[in-house]
């Protein structure tokens, strides 16, 4: 009888870290996590470290636990690939040491970005069409905030990485990145899927610290003798290229074709479809551009900042009754305040969340957050009618800026595939639907990012073919929503008057009377 073997993710999120085990046939065996924070870097403005020393605790013992807890023998793992939050960086000495880092919103380059901009006319632009990102949350800045301000870092960095393709240096000593991750860095090209070095130096920054680029589901080398010590992980275990959460993601939910649509739920929310990598970026660059983690193939994406994260504050500010009768019921709060908004009826008796705007690549900055239109009516304004808006705002975002790339694209969306912690409830992928009036897909496997990972570990020691034999055989669907169409009618006034009053908003911080929740660096 042959033994059982397994298939490892690390996914290094914005919100937390987690060590996930897979079966080969994709079902989840086991899964350990830890929340971590990104701190703001004393006497930086805006800034968002990645505390590197004490996260790598996080990621050992998240490692380490899922082992123990499943009983597993780690001989029997055959490989492990990583997935991360994209833009963040690490930065390395020739010793292959970590010197700094940031994770993904970062915003300490304002004036870098400014400065770009004043002194390089027209070269955002000229790096837009080439990798479908902006300065705003790219590298460049970042590299020339470091130069100016920590020039005694600077002088030593011979390397850089994304935050995923450190876990696995950690693991296997090599230091390499791939393009779904290396990509928005935005110094890289979305056609040749590789580092376009000579960005770098035209604005006077090292050309030689970008490491060689390796296709998601590459083999890297296998779990080092002190790895091994660490983490209890094999050295016989390959370490496998991996990718960006968003486009590993997508492959863990069977997006993997041209045309293809996805809606990922989780401290971000980020709408997909698959285009071909040849296709040119937007003019107007409303929209990003990634590289997807299949070859030949990029992303159209939307962003909806904070929605994960806005629930977290919401059900932590306000919810402490609902978590005592929730843990009384043997429930998770979400679940419980799930079935309070569902007797709220759609449009939350007219509450308009202000949060994350809609997608505005080139000139990107939220208003203040805020509830629009409360009222002193507590059976209708409660706390189960704002946890219902908030719901219905992170759809309604996501809609209009599926409708943006639907204009960019030209691809028709009737059908999206929605995972991620906010699929797991049963009133939020309803409200998906209505709002979007798409049919709605969930997969078995929710946590997809990390399916997705697993994916690239098996496709890096040889179990599955490549990234799209893995989702055919590894993609189940659990439960798919039909949406409302008279509801659909009914949020569509809605959206038009939501981006109305989200309009006004932006002015108020335009005339510095209200603070804005997130601003791109350099506006």
């Amino acid at each position: 009888m042959n033994q059982q073997k397994y298939l490892m993710a690390i996914d290094a999120g914005t919100g937390s870290v987690r060590a996930v085990l897979f079966d080969l046939l994709g079902n989840q065996i086991a899964m350990e996590q830890r929340e971590w924070v990104h701190l703001e870097e004393e006497g930086v403005a805006n800034s968002m470290s990645f505390d590197y020393t004490k996260n790598w605790k996080l990621v050992k013992e998240c490692i380490r636990l899922v082992i123990n807890h499943s009983s597993v023998n780690a001989e029997d793992i055959l490989a492990l690939s990583a997935t991360s939050m994209r833009e963040g960086i690490i930065l390395y000495d020739k010793n292959g040491n970590e010197l700094w880092g940031v994770a993904n919103v970062d915003a300490r380059a304002a004036d870098e970005v400014k400065e770009l901009k004043e002194q390089f006319e027209g070269l955002e632009e000229e790096f837009y069409a080439l990798s479908g990102q902006t300065f705003a949350l790219g590298a460049l800045p970042r590299l020339l905030w470091l130069k100016k301000n920590r020039p005694f870092i600077y002088e030593k960095v011979a390397s850089m990485s994304m935050i995923g393709d450190w876990v696995l240096a950690k693991l296997s000593g090599s230091i390499v990145s791939d393009p779904s991750n290396g990509g928005t860095t935005g110094i890289f090209s979305l056609k040749k899927r590789d580092w376009v070095c000579e960005m770098a130096s035209r604005v006077g920054l090292k050309e030689s610290i970008f490491p060689k680029i390796l296709e998601v589901g590459t083999p890297i080398g296998t779990v080092t003798a002190k790895a091994s010590q660490e983490t209890g992980l094999s050295t016989t275990t390959q370490v496998v290229m991996g990718g960006g959460d968003v486009q590993l993601g997508s492959a863990g939910l069977g997006v993997v074709k041209e045309g293809d649509v996805a809606i990922l739920g989780g401290s971000f929310w980020q709408q997909v479809v698959n285009i071909s990598a040849d296709t040119e970026t937007p003019r107007d660059m409303a929209l990003r551009v990634n590289p997807h983690v299949v070859n030949g193939l990029s992303q159209a994406e939307g962003i909806t900042f904070f929605s994960g994260l806005v629930m977290r504050w919401f059900r932590d500010a306000f919810c402490d009754l609902e978590k005592l009768q929730a843990n009384e019921q043997g429930i998770d709060v979400y679940e419980l305040l799930e079935r309070k908004a569902s007797k709220v009826p759609v449009g939350s008796y007219g509450i308009l969340p202000i949060f994350s705007d809609v997608m505005n690549y080139g000139k990107w900055y939220h208003a203040a957050p805020s509830f629009i239109n409360l009222n002193l009516d507590a059976k209708k304004c409660n706390k189960a009618s704002m946890f219902r808006s908030l719901q219905e705002n992170a759809a309604i975002v996501s809609s209009i800026n599926l409708d943006k790339i639907k204009v960019f694209t030209g691809v028709n969306i009737s059908e999206v595939v929605f995972a991620g912690g906010a699929s797991k409830g049963k009133l939020w992928p309803q409200i998906v639907a209505d709002v979007t009036g798409c049919r709605v897909k969930i997969p078995k496997v929710r946590e997809a990012t990390a399916l997705g990972a697993a994916m690239a570990a098996g496709v890096g020691c040889g179990v599955y073919t490549n990234l799209e034999h893995a989702a055919d055989l590894l993609v189940n669907w659990e439960k798919v929503y039909e949406p409302n169409l008279a509801n659909t009618e009914l949020y569509k006034s809605i959206k038009e008057k939501w981006q109305a009053v989200y309009k006004e908003q932006l002015l108020l911080v335009d005339r510095g009377l209200t603070q804005s929740m997130w601003s791109a660096p350099g506006l």
